[in-house]
């Protein structure tokens, strides 16, 4: 596709610049002017020496909306891959980061997600949030946030006869959105209705090869013998999807979040 005279035809470029997540975005979100002076209101930008593409101001238009609608919690707003900061000599967070950076420059590859496992505060969920940010600023790709817990919640209230919700209504972004997080997986009691409701949500997505990534606090291995696995939780059905939709990766470390309990009055 070109655009332009005969004389003088002009190349369409990608709209993806070459990843590089340990940027932040350049461009400012605040108002633009009445005509922007990149496009002057066409939607395309001329590139020199390269061509034309869809204008700045329209993928910043975009990148706004899909951030709005990704439903990031505030706590994790800021959360991004340039300010994840692996603890100093601990290897398995590090590598979580580089999974986590790969999966962002090598979307869509191919469909395979991750699954964060680990004990609580070692940064999964933030690298869960880091990688839809850099997917949505950096590929203008469509992602969903939801806790485990919250996301039952809202199915179960679907029911209510006097809920303004479907049951459809709830399910279908899941089922449809790019890439979904799922954070806390297995962390509601493992009901039949649970592992139902999760056999259909994480069998749908695996069926239409749709990204999923996942964090749970629970392991594959028991470290102690009361200890409950995640196949415990969720049922050894889901899980076996999992190890075919996501690639394992354990991250480990202390809770750092108890930093926040030493402060010296």
């Amino acid at each position: 596709m070109s655009i332009g005279s005969n004389s003088q035809r002009l190349a369409v470029v990608p709209d993806a610049e070459e990843c590089n997540v340990q940027q932040p975005l350049a461009a400012s979100l605040t108002a633009e002017p009445v005509v922007c002076s990149y496009c002057f209101g066409s939607g395309m930008e001329v590139v020199l020496g390269k061509g034309a593409r869809r204008c700045r101001c329209r993928s910043l238009d975009l990148q706004t909306r899909l951030l709005e609608a990704a439903r990031i919690p505030r706590r994790y707003s800021e959360c991004s891959l340039s300010n994840y900061q692996p603890a100093k000599d601990n290897g398995s967070q590090l590598r979580a980061f580089n999974y986590a950076y790969r999966l962002v420059c090598d979307y869509p590859g191919n469909d395979r997600g991750l699954l964060f496992m680990g004990s609580m505060g070692v940064g999964k969920t933030h690298l869960s949030v880091a990688i839809m940010r850099g997917l949505i600023e950096k590929k203008s790709v469509s992602c969903l946030f939801y806790e485990f817990g919250s996301l039952l919640k809202e199915i179960q209230n679907s029911y209510n006869p006097v809920s303004q919700t479907s049951e459809l209504k709830v399910l279908a972004p899941i089922f449809e959105v790019d890439v979904l997080v799922l954070d806390e997986l297995g962390a509601s009691k493992p009901t039949e209705w649970v592992r139902d409701t999760m056999m259909q949500i994480i069998g749908t997505r695996y069926n239409e090869k749709r990204r999923t990534i996942f964090t749970t606090n629970y392991l594959d291995d028991r470290r102690c013998p009361n200890d409950e696995t995640l196949e415990d939780r969720i049922g050894g059905r889901l899980r076996s999807r999992l190890y075919e939709m996501c690639r394992t990766v354990l991250i480990e470390g202390e809770d750092w979040r108890r930093r926040f309990d030493t402060e010296i009055l």
